[in-house]
Parts: structure tokens; C-alpha cells; sequence
């Protein structure tokens, strides 16, 4: 497995993968996804032997994004990363690639962040996800609405500290 940089040439399979997993991520079309790569603070490609096998998106306070949920973490916290988005492709889950992305962002983001934030669906219910991210050290911090009503959000922290 290889976790990189992401380049214009994955944002297609990286969009058909998004929008493979609507409704735990929102829709996007290709010149947005291209948009949200370009202010990112990180964007990540995971490659297993060449293959493309997921995604995923980091934000900084301050970027122009209108993500109700970016919103939060934006009035709630003065300095955080948001993972905005993280797929991965189902011919590769089980092949550790979330946890590897993660284990990349913490080592990325510690130092120049004090918490990494991000949210999983409780309505529809993402118990994976949920369950998931509460094992690698996420907490619930807050709950909103979303999608008009359609969707409730668990929004999730894990500070970023430094190994000692």
C-alpha cells in the first residue's frame, strides 16, 4: 500500500468512489472535487499495487468551504484540520488503508495542528464508521443537522499531540 500526494489524475476515480458512497458523503461533481483537492491542506491517494483504493480530504480554518459542518468546527474551534471527506474503495476495505490514512494525518497535521475534527452519520446511522473512528481516539464533541433535516451528525475531535 501506498499513501500520496493526490494529483489531477486520480480526481475522477476519486469522484466516481465519492459519489459511490452518497449518503455518508455528500455528492460532488468533478470541477468541485477538483476545487476542494486545490484548497485543501491535505489531500491523500491510497494505492494498493498501482491501483487506486481511496481518498481523502483535509481542510485548515479559513478556506472558503460552505460545509455545514466545516461551519461548526469554524465557530466552535480557533485552530483545528477537518477530514472532509475519506473513501475507500470496496474492492480494498479490510486492507488497513483507513487506518493508514489516519496514522499519515496524525503524523502530518501534529505540530501544526491541536486537533484533528471530522463527522459520521448517526441519521441514516454509520455504526462502522462510528465505531471506527471512536477507536482510534475520536470523542463526540457536538451533534447537528444536516442535509435539511434529512441527516444528524455526530462531529468528532481526537487532539493531535506530539509522541513524547
Amino acid at each position: 500500500m501506498n499513501i500520496r500526494e493526490t494529483s489531477t489524475n486520480d480526481l475522477e476515480a476519486a469522484l466516481a468512489l465519492n459519489n459511490a458512497n452518497v449518503p455518508e458523503l455528500n455528492e460532488l461533481d468533478l470541477p468541485e472535487i477538483g476545487r476542494l483537492v486545490s484548497i485543501s491542506h491535505a489531500a491523500l491517494t491510497a494505492e494498493v499495487d498501482g491501483e487506486f483504493a481511496g481518498f481523502c480530504i483535509v481542510f485548515a480554518p479559513g478556506v472558503d468551504y460552505g460545509s455545514l459542518n466545516y461551519g461548526w468546527f469554524s465557530r466552535t474551534y480557533d485552530d483545528f484540520a477537518y477530514l472532509d471527506r475519506i473513501a475507500v474503495h470496496p474492492s480494498f476495505r479490510r486492507y488497513g488503508i483507513g487506518r493508514a490514512f489516519y496514522a499519515e494525518l496524525v503524523q502530518r497535521l501534529t505540530g501544526q495542528f491541536p486537533l484533528l475534527a471530522c463527522e459520521v452519520n448517526v441519521r441514516p446511522r454509520n455504526d462502522a464508521s462510528l465505531a471506527f473512528h471512536h477507536s482510534i481516539g475520536f470523542r463526540e464533541v457536538g451533534q447537528q443537522d444536516t442535509d435539511g433535516g434529512k441527516k444528524t451528525v455526530s462531529l468528532l475531535a481526537m487532539p493531535l499531540e506530539p509522541l513524547s
